[in-house]
């Protein structure tokens, strides 16, 4: 009996115990969702004009901004964000791993890495640049608006009232570059005429006046729509149009006017002429700007010599390729030769002709729902040719993903072989699949829309020149089918391999610019040994210098992402194969690196004799021996 009493007593304690590590458990699983939900909901109403691009019915998210204005830029908002980060991070901290979902355990990690690296940044609020003459708000504001999608009467409103709210946006901002200025990290001065000049080009009071602005148009087009779908009266179209001119005559247009004579009176005060490496604390910022941008684990001596690495590889190789082509037709090879006569030259028949050769290596958008995903493509504006960059993918809202947009710059980008691979990187299987697969994906397995708000340029771009670079087989495949010689086929891969030369070496010389100090003209002398006319290496130059790591996101991303291929390959041995590693980097989505690599290990459960092996293997892929900054600093490619 007694035994039998006890026996009970302590199956009692046991399922008591069980009862209190579940809930422990369960509590830890619903605190990261209500603090990662609350950060999303937080982050986003203070920022309408990103909320609106992140959600198209934000009030199912429970966001619901009390004004639809733009932020303004506050000299105590540095402090506010890095003391709501730091309690964002020491409650997260808080939690147990072990008591979160796989999923969730993912997110936290990455959520701590990214607000880390976060907070690291805060001694740098002062370096970033909002109005760099090559990809300033000058530009990318009116862009963003003329983008704005309107779904609604209330839509058309919020517009205006975003419209109203650019006067004090740009003077924010305009305070910003004073407090730049004070502390001597203001611009060079010739960057800053070049954006005051921007801003009389971008808000053309000519056009305005006429009508013709593209913010006019844009606007005019949008409500036309609403207007068909019955969402509008021909009254309130009207309305809004008037509206919308009386704000760029009489606010948008002062604002810029303005902004330009802020920045003519603080052109000065620029002490630097190269390099972020001229400005105190200077080299220390680009590392961290290289970290931020691209995720990679790697030290920036380290990264260098990747980079070296691959850029001697891909010359031998154009030799090899240029020779092979002599040998075969008795002249040298002309790349642009591949623009004519190419056999598909309409942007969707080219997006169908990718869909359907990524098919055999990629997971399919129709796993994960039945809907289909359209896409449209159109040509950038002629007024803004000049700030945008050869195309671009519109990230449609997370509620939304059915309805995408890609944008041609037809001044930088022509037919042929060009538009083929530009439409693979933006499109299919780049930036277009990989935001719909991950988000969808992301949506069904758990619903962690936090994620959505980090944002990993190496990740992001990585891929998508990644796939830009598989897109040249299957332009090689689509020529050789069309019965085109033997040469063009082989021009494929030659024009592959040189634009890979071309951004490793602009990689290189963005990194010996801003972090080693090399003088400009070891710069321009590099750029015309690579064959770049004066002029081109002048802007290429231009472009390095008012843009820092911007390259770096695309090929450090790649080969990031070729090294996260070689170490799936040496785990999974004879399971290997490109869907199953495709699916792999897609279902984990947006990360840091050292996070991917993390999860592809755990996830194959090596043990620790075969991840040494994988990791030796990695090494000598990436080659992260050292080498001294001396000798990096005096390379002239």
């Amino acid at each position: 009996m007694k035994k039998k009493k006890y026996f009970f007593c302590c199956a009692a304690l046991v399922c008591l115990l069980g009862l209190c590590w579940f809930g422990s458990q369960r509590f830890d699983s619903l605190c990261f969702r209500h603090l990662t939900d609350a950060f999303f909901v937080q982050s986003l109403e203070g920022d309408p004009l990103s909320l609106h691009f992140t959600l198209a019915q934000p009030e199912q998210f429970g966001v619901s901004p009390d004004s639809c204005s733009l932020p303004v830029y506050d000299p105590d908002s540095s402090g506010k964000s890095a003391a709501a980060a730091q309690d964002l991070l020491d409650r997260l901290s808080r939690l147990r791993p072990d008591h979160l979902k796989d999923e969730e355990r993912y997110t936290r990690e990455l959520l701590i890495s990214y607000l880390n690296t976060a907070l690291e940044g805060q001694q740098f609020a002062l370096y970033d640049e909002p109005f760099s003459p090559s990809s300033g708000m000058q530009g990318e504001l009116p862009l963003l608006l003329a983008e704005y999608t309107l779904r609604s009467e209330k839509d058309a409103a919020d517009y205006l009232s975003l419209l109203e709210s650019v006067p004090s946006y740009l003077q924010g901002l305009s305070d910003y570059e004073a407090a730049k200025a004070r502390a001597g990290l203001f611009m060079p001065e010739e960057d800053a005429l070049r954006a005051a000049a921007q801003c009389g080009s971008i808000m053309d009071a000519s056009a305005l006046e006429k009508g013709t602005h593209f913010l006019q148009t844009t606007l005019r087009d949008r409500l036309d729509t609403l207007l068909t779908q019955g969402a509008l009266t021909e009254e309130q179209r009207n309305l809004y149009l008037s509206e919308n001119d009386r704000l760029l005559t009489e606010s948008v247009l002062p604002a810029y006017q303005e902004l330009a004579d802020d920045l003519i009176l603080l052109s000065k005060s620029g002490r630097k002429e190269g390099g972020l490496c001229e400005l105190p604390k200077g080299r220390a910022y680009y590392a961290w700007l290289v970290k931020k941008n691209t995720g990679t684990r790697l030290d920036m001596d380290s990264l260098y010599t990747v980079l070296r690495k691959s850029f001697r590889k891909n010359f031998e190789t154009l030799k090899a390729l240029v020779s092979q082509y002599r040998e075969m037709t008795g002249s040298l090879p002309d790349p642009a030769s591949l623009s004519d006569g190419f056999p598909i030259t309409d942007p969707s028949g080219i997006l169908a002709d990718l869909q359907q050769k990524m098919q055999a290596d990629f997971p399919p958008l129709t796993a994960l729902s039945d809907s289909g995903i359209s896409c449209t493509v159109k040509n950038v504006d002629a007024a803004l040719e000049s700030y945008t960059s050869p195309a671009f993918y519109m990230s449609p809202p997370i509620d939304d993903l059915f309805h995408n947009t890609i944008c041609i710059n037809r001044s930088s980008t022509s037919d042929g072989i060009e538009l083929y691979t530009t439409l693979a990187h933006e499109g299919y299987p780049g930036h277009l699949y990989q935001t719909v697969y991950s988000s969808l994906y992301g949506s069904v397995q758990n619903g962690q829309r936090v994620r959505e708000l980090l944002f990993y340029g190496g990740y992001v771009e990585g891929w998508a020149y990644y796939t830009e670079q598989l897109s040249y087989d299957y332009a090689a495949q689509l020529l050789a089918a069309s019965g085109a010689p033997d040469a063009s086929v082989l021009l494929c891969r030659l024009t592959s391999v040189q634009r890979d030369l071309q951004i490793s070496l602009y990689s290189l010389l963005d990194m010996a610019l801003h972090y080693y100090g090399t003088a400009k003209p070891d710069i321009l002398r590099s750029l015309t040994s690579f064959g770049l006319p004066a002029e081109t290496a002048e802007r290429v130059y231009d472009y390095l210098r008012t843009d820092p790591a911007v390259y770096l996101k695309y090929y450090v991303g790649f080969l990031e992402m070729r090294a996260l291929r070689a170490r799936a390959e040496a785990l999974w041995d004879d399971a290997f194969t490109p869907l199953r590693f495709h699916q792999f980097v897609l279902e984990a989505g947006p990360s840091d690196f050292t996070s991917l690599n993390r999860r592809l290990t755990e996830q194959a459960g090596t043990h620790s004799s075969t991840a040494q092996t994988c990791s030796a293997r990695i090494s000598s892929i990436l080659d992260i021996s050292r080498f001294s900054r001396s000798a990096a600093a005096s390379r002239s490619y």
